[in-house]
């Protein structure tokens, strides 16, 4: 049996009157990567951000049910936003990276969170992170260069390793390769195969065929539903669902 990393129960979300997500509930399991699909404004995006509390930077969002971590309701008011996300980490559609250095904006976390004792072990972990992201041929010779004058999938590998560095249990993603060339996409793609040893990873992506290459496990949402999920192939390959078939086959969406 897989361990289940993350459970989401009875999880409602609004935005002021508006009902996004309707009482949903869904398992996400450890060292595996579960992938959101469904037609645009289905709630992929909503139920990602409410696993890290993103959905609390939102004005009129308020998030109902429980969403727990290792057995953690992270809705709890206990629990410090700021660190669930340093151990929840999150990468966007749209590569972010900080106006700095390749090297600051790995360092950039390690360094507010005192993680690292000297020059020389902060150094290493810049390094290990690079090279856990596939990045360190790439860049070894110029770490002062700033970020952006990276490539895109370049940039999008360097946002990947500044989510690890800070050494979470979870990596979100929403869409990391829609602005992405397919070659750059097929770096990222396998970057994410080789993470999930050492990570749980939830993507949210409009493309079926991503879903189905890189995903253990698929959910299919629909209008702020869950209508399906499953292991990925059986879930593409033996829909139970008539609607899940309709969207597989492009009927709608």
């Amino acid at each position: 049996m897989t361990n289940v990393k993350i459970s989401v129960q009875n999880l409602s979300v609004f935005y002021g009157s508006k009902k996004a997500i309707n009482n949903i509930s869904v398992d996400i399991h450890a060292n595996k990567v579960t992938a959101f699909i469904g037609p645009s404004g289905c709630g992929k995006s909503t139920v990602l951000r409410c696993c890290n509390r993103m959905n609390d930077t939102v004005s009129g969002a308020r998030v109902e049910g429980v969403v727990s971590i290792n057995g953690a309701n992270i809705y709890d008011p206990s629990i410090d936003p700021i660190a669930l996300r340093s151990k929840v980490g999150m990468v966007f559609q749209k590569p972010n990276p900080f106006p700095k250095s390749v090297y600051d904006n790995v360092a950039y976390g390690p360094r507010i969170h005192g993680m690292t004792r000297s020059k020389e072990e902060l150094d290493a972990h810049v390094r290990d992170c690079l090279t856990k992201a596939g990045l360190w041929d790439e860049v070894k010779d110029n770490l002062g260069q700033i970020a952006g004058s990276l490539s895109g999938g370049q940039q999008q590998r360097l946002c990947i390793a500044r989510a690890i560095a800070v050494k979470p249990e979870v990596l979100l993603m929403d869409e990391p390769c829609s602005a992405l060339d397919p070659i750059a996409t097929d770096k990222v793609e396998n970057l994410i195969s080789e993470l999930k040893k050492n990570y749980t990873i939830v993507i949210v992506t409009h493309s079926m065929a991503q879903a189905k290459r890189l995903s253990d496990y698929t959910v299919f949402f629909h209008l702020g539903d869950i209508v399906e999920t499953g292991e990925t192939q059986d879930l593409f390959n033996n829909p139970r669902e008539q609607k899940t078939a309709d969207y597989l086959a492009g009927r709608y969406g």
